[in-house]
This record gives C-alpha cells, structure tokens and sequence, in this order.
C-alpha cells in the first residue's frame, strides 16, 4: 500500500463483507477525537484497507508514512523530508486538514526519547483539530510516559465471513478456467474455511492458491492441506504449537468421573446448545500428581469433541525486551480466538506464573492480569485446559469459582485403573495383555503413576530385547521393571499426602476410585 499514488476508488468494505466490528470502534474513536490509536497486527494491509473506508466515509485524506517511503497521500503526493520520522510528526502537528495519519513500523522508534516526547505533543496538538493518528505494528510496545496518550486496538485475524469472500474471489478468478475442477458442496466448503481460520489474508491467499495449484481442484481433499499449512504459521508464533489430534479418550485409563463429565459437554459448542440457553464451557483445571495422565488426558479432549488443540508454552511468553512479553500473551490468545471453537492446553501452569511474588519488573504480573481477565470475561468458545502439578504455587484468584467450569484432582491409579492402564500400555507396544498375569502386574504396581507403568514396560522389552537371542516380553520381565523404579509416591510422599488433603474440599475426583485415597 502507498507505495505509488492512488486515486479514490468506490467506498466498499474491506474483502466485500460487513462493516467490521474492529472497523465501527476505530470509526467511534476517531469521531470520538481520540487522538492517537496503536493498531496490534501483522496485517498492514487489510488495517490500511479499513482506514482508507473510514477516512472516505468521514470525508478525511488518508497519510502514510514508513521509514522507507516517508509520508505519502493515497491522493497523490508527499512531503518533503518526511523520511524523517521526528519532521513527519511535526507536519501532522502543522496541519490542520481533516486527515487519519498511518505510521508503520514506529515501535523500533519508541526507544528514543525524543520521538516519545514528539508524540506526546502530537497527541496533545491535534487534540483540538479532526486529525487521528494511527500506529500500525505487530508489535506492542508503548513506553509508560505514552500508556496515557494512546489507545490500543487489537486488529483480528480474518473471520469466516472474510475467509469465504477470500475464497469466493479465488473461485470467482477460476472459473472460466475449463483445467479448473471446483467441488465444494456447502459441508466441504465450511469445513475447508473453518480450517483456515487463524491465517491471515496473505496466508489464507496462499494456501488456498497452493490448493489449487497442487492438482487443478479445491474440493474436500484440501481441508488437510489447509490445516497443515495453519499448523505451521502458528508454530512459528513461537507461542502457539498446534497438535494433531491422535491421541484418544479410550487411550486414557481410569479418570471415569472426568470422562463422565466431559461426555455431557460433546455438543457443548454447537448451536443448538446455544439454543437450549447453555452457557459456552470455559475450561478445566487438572491438578494432581506428576505422571498419572494430566496432559494425555487434555490432547484426548480434543480428539473427542473433535476440535483443534493449540499448546500454549508459558515459558515463551517471557521476553528480555519490556512490553514484548505481554504481547506474546495478546497475540496467544487472539490466535487462539481466531480460530475458535478450540482448546488451549496450558501444560504446568504454575511454571508460568511462579514468580509473581518476586516480580520486580511487573511483567509477570501484567501477563497473569492479561489472562485472568480474559479467562473470566471470554467470549469465543476457546476451551483453556489447564494442568498444574503444585498448587501451592499457583495465584489464589486463579482458583475462584468463574475462572474454570472444574478442577479436577487426578489421584494415582489404584489397583482397577492400574490394570486398564497395563491393558492399554501392553497394546501400545504390540503385545497381547491376555497373556500377561494383569493381577500379579497391579500387586506389584501400587503406588506407581501411569508414566511409571509405561517406563517399567519399556524397561522391560530392552530386558526381553537382544539381536543375537531375542524372546518374547513376560509379565516377571514387568515386575522387574517395576522393582526397578522408585516411585513418586515414595520420594514425596508428603507432597502427594498434601495434594490430596486440599482437594478433599477443593476439588472433584477425576476417578471414583480415589475417594478410597481420602
């Protein structure tokens, strides 16, 4: 954009659609004479887009300036010197035609002094004219003489409306094309935009394009392709993995309660639950000992109720330079939100919020402000899962009743659940558990975690393993693997005794059989 003069086109809606609902707030606010935005997104493009149909719909000019083109009018024409970004500020100050001004890439800026102090006499000149100006960057970061000045909009991700009229353009381009096959009946086409939200309008372009450029067809067998090529833009977020759904409910032994109370929430997000005056589910917080399904059991929701699963990294957030580690958090969860309905695996959430009480920087506690607030007042269907191993270090607002549905407290296995558990294990690594002594196997487990289970059988199959000689596995190969595990119960014993005391009133059991445990 603004990279050669332009002339007015027809006033129209970025991508066709609707009036945007990001669209009618940053109209608000410049009627309102905010004096400057700072506009959160990765989209240059589609932000530019939407301010040139505001500023044509309040009969302002548009300006743009970046370090490379200076400041520029989609009219026609630029100034002088105006590369300079401390001499483009001082004409916006001068000017007094009614005017939204765009500046890009102004975050490496904000580090000199004198380009903060500029903007706060901007803000405080134009205040008084129809002049708006808005910062464009992926980026956040204001410095705090500038946390008064500015107005922050996060600019979302392209809707499904967006992403159809995308993909309508695509069609549209093709389809005189006779080496073209389009197949999309209305379930196929849903599908296949459903998996393209979170991508951004070049991403969704580009995939969609490469879609049909693979085999000359868009039709069914694209969804996939579409779907992989998101799982690689979000994990180059940093933040965000994207995980494939393999692992199953019927993968998971014992937990019978959770599972009881996740089969009640299948349909939990569709639209005759909303009908029906069901409220969307916010989340579960699994609390328990280390090793005995907590994170299985959140990659197995997602493969039941058939949604994506986003792993958010609580250690990525955090980043050296101020304000950057807040807006890793904003951009989590606007990806996350982006693409709903979705769940957000947040594996030992304590780790991510430890060091609140010695935050000297506030960062922590600007991020853990961030999340609560979006965790009690979120309105996408994101389900957060959510597990922790200590809850001694986790913040008590985070516990309220409203921030999750349930917390659930996942116990060792006992003796029933050991022996579904050895069943599902055995299976795993192709082996029969009928042939194995599944009563002399659970005697000689307890007090061992599911994750102690799998590694004394694989122990057990190097035992039973050797080139020369190899033989078939045998339940006393298991037992020794056993023998030779300490296991947690033994090293914290007090932890796991502590555990259990506070969820007898604090939590539900996520298995029946641990009430036995109480």
């Amino acid at each position: 954009m603004f990279s050669a003069p332009r002339t007015a086109q027809p006033s129209s809606s970025p991508t066709n659609t609707p009036v945007s609902e990001v669209e009618k707030r940053i109209e608000v606010l410049v009627r309102s004479r905010y004096p400057v935005l700072y506009v959160v997104s990765w989209e240059e493009t589609r932000v530019i887009d939407t301010l040139e149909h505001i500023a044509r719909s309040r009969n302002k000019r548009l300006w743009a300036w970046s370090v490379t083109q200076g400041l520029l009018s989609g009219q026609g024409g630029g100034t002088e010197g105006s590369r300079n970004l401390l001499t483009a500020l001082d004409q916006v100050a001068q000017s007094r035609e009614a005017a939204l001004y765009v500046f890009r890439d102004v975050h490496p800026f904000l580090d000199n002094p004198e380009v903060v102090r500029k903007l706060k006499d901007v803000a405080r000149d134009i205040k008084r004219t129809h002049n708006t100006v808005v910062v464009v960057s992926p980026i956040l970061r204001i410095p705090p003489e500038l946390e008064k000045d500015i107005t922050v909009v996060d600019f979302p991700l392209p809707s499904y409306l967006e992403l159809d009229a995308i993909l309508q353009e695509l069609i549209d381009s093709v389809q005189n094309n006779p080496a073209v096959k389009i197949d999309l009946p209305p379930p196929v086409r849903e599908k296949l935009i459903k998996a393209a939200l979170g991508l951004t309008k070049t991403e969704a372009e580009n995939v969609f394009g490469k879609a049909l450029v693979l085999d000359g067809r868009l039709d069914a067998d694209d969804i996939e392709l579409v779907a992989g090529e998101k799982e690689q833009i979000i994990r180059k977020s940093g933040v965000l993995e994207y995980y494939a759904a393999r692992d199953q409910v019927g993968d998971v032994g014992g937990l019978d309660l959770l599972k009881r109370w996740l089969v009640k929430r299948t349909s939990a997000f569709s639209e005759k639950a909303r009908q029906f005056g069901l409220p969307q589910p916010k989340g579960l917080l699994l609390l328990g000992v280390q090793g005995c399904g907590k994170s299985l059991s959140a990659k197995a929701i997602a493969a039941f109720w058939g949604l994506p699963l986003l792993r958010m990294d609580m250690a990525r957030l955090y980043n050296k330079y101020q304000g950057e580690s807040e807006d890793n958090m904003r951009r989590a969860i606007m990806t996350a939100e982006s693409i709903s309905p979705c769940l957000l695996w947040i594996d030992e959430l304590e780790k991510g919020f430890s060091g609140l009480k010695g935050d000297e920087t506030g960062t922590s506690s600007r991020i853990f402000g961030t999340f609560l607030t979006w965790l009690q007042e979120k309105t996408k269907p994101v389900f957060v899962i959510a597990t922790a191993n200590d809850i001694s270090m986790l913040p008590p607002e985070l516990l309220r009743k409203g921030r999750f549905d349930e917390i659930f407290f996942v116990d060792l296995p006992s003796s029933r659940e050991r022996a579904e558990i050895f069943g599902i294990l055995l299976q795993k690594y192709k082996r029969n558990p009928t042939r194995f002594d599944m009563q002399t196997l659970t005697e000689a487990s307890e007090g061992y975690s599911g994750a102690e289970l799998e590694q004394a059988i694989v122990s057990a199959l190097y035992e039973a393993f050797s080139i020369e000689h190899p033989r078939e596995l045998e339940t006393n190969d298991v037992v020794r693997g056993i023998q030779d595990i300490v296991p947690l119960s033994q090293t914290m014993a007090e932890h796991i005794e502590h555990l259990r005391h506070w969820a007898k009133t604090r939590a539900r059991r996520a298995s029946s059989d641990s009430l036995n445990h109480s």
